[in-house]
């Protein structure tokens, strides 16, 4: 689609808003920048801009004149694409877009792209240190915190684009078309964005929705919705599994993880070598594997990548240990299935710190994991009433509340005793108190560091 000198709303204006922006300008498109926060100064946006740029700015409400003059609307992933002002768009006759298809419509090259509710970001990471072993143009984008927009003017022909992709982004793309697509797994998360399971499992598996019988979907095996999902797939799948051996694809067994196709097993990895540990680190390796031999990457280069790489910050992030107690950073842990795979990954008694904005999750399964790890549950935010209703319901009653993380992080020390540890893991988003996890995070390892 040809932007140049017409007006693109860009709905939205933290990172990926000013990302949209910048690239449209680029594209010789003049952005109009629009937030309905009525709080927000006009000003402080354009100065994120480049100085004497044509974007414009609006606040609040959108004049009809305005409008009348856009040829395209550009909504970040945190705009819901049931909003009314989004509705009357499509009344419009308007192209609506996310900021993942306007960067696909500019970048240039292959694209990996990563989804599933859990293991995102980790995948993304380790797939990204694969690829640029492999091959000299490598850009890593999306959900993980650099706005693929930002990125897109930079890529080549030979460019391999590694992707993290949200729900919230899949929802608004047209033309996106991966190379190489994997869906981790689908548990509840979002639901008062997508309202229904059966939505927010459509939107999930759309980022196939453009490929072909020359491209490829890595799956997990054991989760039965992508299973039954891939039977349906006119394209090469891949599956992975932490359960056992499959007749093809990556499987982790005693200790090691294999690779098998046809008449050929061989061994990637001893998962003991790795240095991230927990089984679901382990399906990580084996989904970024899979991408990774898709494409074409010899075994040994991801091999040597998989033993390098280290976890990311917020997901079970080791902090520091004090007074013989260890701390842990689980800011990522954004629903209950996360938070589970932090617990999981304790091998000591456990004060757990929970609680934030309320998705709409159910918190039963995260409470029941709780047997024989957890000594207290310190709640805070906006789901402690409800977090702790159920955890009463479930029999677990060792309960505290704090006013604040900081406080939180007080509660916990008191309570903890040498060869304790104290996680953050809280089965929530943080957006009733923080800007984002990684904010909570780094509150949580400041707080803990000066105790």
């Amino acid at each position: 689609m040809n932007v140049t000198g017409n007006k693109v709303l860009v709905f939205g204006t933290g990172k990926s808003g000013i990302g949209a922006a910048e690239l449209l300008l680029k594209a010789g498109a003049v952005p109009v920048l629009y937030d309905g926060n009525e709080e927000l100064k006009a000003e402080d946006i354009l100065a994120k801009l480049p100085k004497g740029s044509r974007a414009e700015v609006l606040i609040g409400r959108i004049p009809e004149e305005t409008l009348q003059e856009l040829s395209l609307v550009v909504l970040s992933p945190g705009v819901p694409t049931d909003l009314p002002l989004v509705r009357k768009f499509r009344e419009m006759g308007l192209k609506i877009w996310g900021e993942v298809e306007l960067a696909y419509e500019f970048g240039k090259g292959d694209v990996l792209a990563v989804t599933g509710t859990n293991g995102k970001t980790t995948t993304t990471s380790l797939l990204g240190e694969i690829m640029k072993a492999y091959q000299d143009s490598v850009f890593v984008v999306g959900n993980i915190g650099i706005p693929y927009t930002e990125e897109a003017p930079k890529m080549q022909e030979g460019s391999v684009t590694v992707a993290e992709i949200s729900s919230f982004q899949l929802e608004t793309i047209e033309r996106f078309h991966p190379k190489v697509s994997a869906i981790l797994n689908i548990t509840p998360d979002h639901l008062n964005r997508h309202h229904t399971m059966e939505e927010y499992i459509r939107v999930k598996e759309s980022i196939t929705k453009n490929q072909d019988e020359t491209d490829t979907c890595v799956l997990n095996y054991e989760d039965e919705v992508l299973r039954r999902f891939g039977e349906g797939l006119n394209l090469k799948v891949i599956y992975f599994s932490s359960a056992g051996p499959l007749e093809e694809g990556f499987f982790y067994q005693d200790g090691a993880i294999f690779h098998r196709e046809g008449q050929k097993t061989e061994e990637v990895v001893k998962t003991g070598e790795l240095k991230i540990v927990g089984l679901h680190n382990y399906e990580n390796v084996m989904a970024a594997a899979a991408m990774a031999y898709a494409y074409g990457v010899p075994m040994e280069t991801i091999r040597k990548a998989a033993l390098k790489f280290k976890a990311v910050e917020h997901r079970i992030e080791y902090v520091t240990e004090k007074n013989g107690v260890v701390y842990y950073n689980d800011s990522k842990g954004t629903n209950p299935d996360a938070a589970i795979k932090g617990i999981e990954a304790m091998d000591r008694p456990t004060v757990l710190i929970g609680g934030g904005f309320d998705k709409g999750s159910s918190y039963e399964e995260w409470i029941r994991a709780f047997h024989g790890r957890v000594k207290y549950l310190v709640l805070l935010g906006a789901t402690k009433e409800k977090i702790a209703a159920e955890a009463r319901k479930c029999g677990f009653d060792r309960i505290l509340f704090a006013d604040s993380l900081k406080d939180a992080v007080k509660i916990s020390a008191e309570k903890a005793e040498a060869g304790d540890a104290v996680l953050l893991s809280p089965a929530c988003a943080s957006w009733d108190m923080f800007k984002s996890y990684e904010e909570r995070g780094r509150l949580f390892k400041q707080y803990v560091n000066e105790l």
